[in-house]
């Protein structure tokens, strides 16, 4: 038998495994990250008929090589362009994730681990990320729940959609800040009512409160306008509503006792009269008792009869007979000097400093020189008969809270007094007990403000958390997840409606010393084998090599058909080729069958 026909034949059965090769490419030219493979043929043995002999010295004849005919073709490696890059496919869904170099995903079926170039990933029923077409769970890290960063272990499940994750937890705040301008020129400033500064903050459970403060400016000697008292006016819930807090709690919520200097005057409303201890209104009515207002629990009842009247009643009507109707507070706090009543005693008699309230009630921590405690009633602040109309100066005001001082010489912030620090205010919520104890103490930093000419407008303002990227201490509401991302690392993060983010997994990689090595399976999927290099069962982050990763995107194949097509026409020709070594033997062998006829 002729050896050429073996030959063609071995030539006819590698053409066609080639062909095989090429039709597995062009069928898989829009298969999801897919690789093609490629054919390299190789000699078959070939049979030696003649030894090759060396040159002859003694006889001068020269060598002869050896005389080999070769017996055909062979399949000598089908290659796997594994670490083509194939193009990118733009999906728009975010859960379709694109390798950007020569690693793989890791996933598994419940009891193996596979590996795969195909991203297009989805979040299953239980919440676990897996793979679209078979439901093999992607692998990754877990979050350390203690430090909330990746714990780089065993690659396991990465189940992202779980009931923990849902939600975001709602914290209370702790930290926050002031910034801005106050102009000393500012209307709202220098108001009796102040410049309203709010702040929003959050208690545990997640409620939403406002703070509002209050600034007022000082009315020092020399036109020194850089010294401004802080007060927490109230804090409303998001409704509006006041929470409720006792005269103690207010005391310890926020700074100290302090005297503010400022000049004014206040002035009595002529359709009051006073009648000894007693305030009458234009109806003739008595509408406040100061003998009452020192007995029991101050209330009065009026001797013709009628509804008595209760001690904060009395109050309020002694502010609205000196034009501080609804600011019964702010009228008590007044700083009233009481002129002495002997000034040219030797040695002279000194002034006494009281408040409004501590004439009311004959307290004050010094009596005048004729040693009556100074009241409302005393002629030196109202006596019709030496014709004074009532009004009486202010030199002060005593309020709760802090002093904000600026350097006079470039408005910039100098210090707080009355805090316990000299650049933070602190809300003492959580030590005054506010709120059922919800809330947490608040610090404030005062740093970012300044006293400078911004034609008359302030802009200071309050905002919660720290001064920093992160909001550290801003405290938020309970948040619902709204998102999910991958970052080019593989790291998952959710997003909350609370504004937060949160860590939920990452995404794991394996790499291979010859990734070419790995066995093809069904479904995209590849094995490791001896010659691949086994999978430690950790994996690789993608970034550590420069690698990444591309969410809304998928690897197209590799295919290129411009050489498949080619490839096509020169196995095609081969083939042929051979068929005909096959043809052309047997007609041969046909005619040495017919030299016996």
């Amino acid at each position: 038998m002729m050896r050429s026909l073996f030959s063609g034949v071995s030539g006819l059965k590698t053409h066609q495994t080639r062909m095989d090769v090429i039709g597995h490419n062009i069928a898989n030219v829009n298969t999801v990250a897919y690789k093609s493979s490629s054919m390299t043929f190789a000699a078959l043995m070939s049979q030696t008929t003649q030894k090759a002999s060396g040159a002859n010295a003694s006889t001068g004849t020269g060598g002869v090589n050896p005389r080999q005919i070769g017996l055909g073709v062979k399949t000598s490696a089908i290659n796997v362009n594994i670490t083509g890059q194939g193009a990118s496919q733009s999906t728009g869904n975010p859960f379709d994730i694109m390798i950007t170099g020569e690693n793989f995903f890791i996933v598994n079926n419940g009891s193996e681990n596979y590996f795969t170039r195909d991203g297009s990933f989805y979040v299953d029923g239980a919440g676990n990320l897996a793979m679209t077409s078979i439901g093999y769970n992607v692998m990754g890290w877990q979050v350390d729940e203690e430090t909330g960063a990746i714990k780089k272990d065993t690659v396991s499940a990465l189940r992202i959609m779980n009931a923990a994750n849902m939600s975001y937890p709602p914290e209370a705040t702790t930290q926050g800040y002031m910034s801005g301008i106050i102009d000393k020129l500012d209307t709202d400033v220098t108001s009796d009512n102040g410049a309203v500064v709010n702040f929003k903050l959050f208690d545990s459970l997640g409620y939403s409160y406002t703070a509002k403060f209050v600034f007022k400016q000082s009315d020092t000697e020399n036109d020194a306008r850089n010294i401004y008292s802080l007060e927490l006016d109230k804090i409303t819930d998001e409704d509006g509503n006041e929470v409720k807090m006792t005269d103690e709690q207010k005391k310890a919520v926020f700074g100290s006792t302090q005297t503010q200097q400022l000049a004014g005057k206040v002035n009595f409303n002529s359709a009051y009269t006073w009648n000894g201890t007693q305030l009458i209104d234009a109806d003739q009515n008595v509408v406040a008792d100061l003998a009452a207002l020192k007995t029991g629990d101050g209330t009065f009842t009026p001797a013709g009869g009628g509804d008595p009247i209760s001690k904060q009643q009395q109050l309020d009507n002694i502010a609205k007979a000196y034009n501080y109707e609804g600011s019964t507070e702010e009228f008590l706090n007044l700083v009233y000097e009481v002129t002495p009543a002997n000034p040219g005693a030797t040695p002279p008699t000194a002034a006494v400093t009281c408040t409004v309230e501590d004439m009311i009630y004959g307290n004050a921590l010094a009596a005048p020189a004729t040693g009556n405690a100074p009241s409302l009633t005393d002629t030196s602040i109202y006596d019709t008969a030496n014709g004074k109309d009532g009004s009486f100066d202010t030199v002060g005001r005593k309020f709760t809270g802090v002093t904000v001082t600026y350097d006079p010489s470039n408005g910039k912030f100098q210090k707080v007094d009355g805090s316990g620090s000299a650049t933070e205010v602190t809300l003492n919520l959580k030590g005054a007990g506010v709120g059922n104890g919800n809330f947490e103490n608040i610090r404030i930093d005062m740093t970012g403000t300044s006293n400078v000419d911004n034609k008359g407008t302030s802009t200071i303002g309050a905002t919660n958390g720290a001064d920093d990227e992160y909001g550290t201490g801003s405290g938020r509401r309970n948040g619902a997840m709204i998102g999910l991302s991958v970052q080019q690392d593989g790291m998952i993060y959710a997003s909350y409606d609370n504004g937060m983010t949160k860590l939920l997994g990452q995404i794991a990689t394996a790499k291979f010393a010859n990734a070419s090595g790995l066995e093809k399976l069904a479904d995209n999927l590849y094995s490791a084998t001896l010659n691949s290099g086994q999978f430690d069962g950790v994996g690789v982050d993608i970034t550590a090599d420069g690698d990444y990763m591309s969410t809304g995107q998928l690897e197209m194949s590799n295919v290129d058909l411009s050489s498949e097509f080619t490839e096509m026409i020169t196995t095609q020709r081969g083939f042929q080729a051979n068929s005909r070594i096959i043809t052309v033997s047997d007609t041969l062998l046909e005619e040495l069958t017919n030299l016996k006829r």
